[in-house]
């Protein structure tokens, strides 16, 4: 609390107070912004992955082989990536949250 208290008066005036909630707004509008973004980029890398192989059996019917191959190339690299992109996701989280728990409990 000391580094919203500007004029060293020991205690947070009203107009510190207003700085202090607006820097805790800022600080709660990033976040969900960041966790949006984080779900938003995991979700597109899960649908990649289903669609992938579906992208390789219509370039094929399409009679686009060369492509079909291509694509066939460049598949385990692509999903190593997203695969790699969503544990990753889920194991952040999963630290989060359980650093979150336990920075709630009291210490002795």
């Amino acid at each position: 609390m000391n580094e919203y208290d500007f004029n060293g008066n020991g205690k947070i005036d009203p107009e510190e107070r207003e700085i202090l909630m607006e820097d805790r707004r800022r600080l709660m509008l990033d976040s969900d912004a960041k966790r949006d973004t984080q779900r938003r980029l995991v979700v597109g890398f899960a649908i990649g992955q289903l669609a992938y192989p579906l992208v390789i059996l219509l370039a094929s019917w399409a009679g686009l082989d060369k492509a079909a191959q291509l694509i066939t190339d460049i598949a385990s690299v692509f999903i190593l990536a997203a695969s790699g992109v969503v544990a990753a996701y889920f194991g952040f989280n999963a630290m989060e949250s359980k650093n979150a728990t336990s920075s709630d409990r009291p210490t002795n």
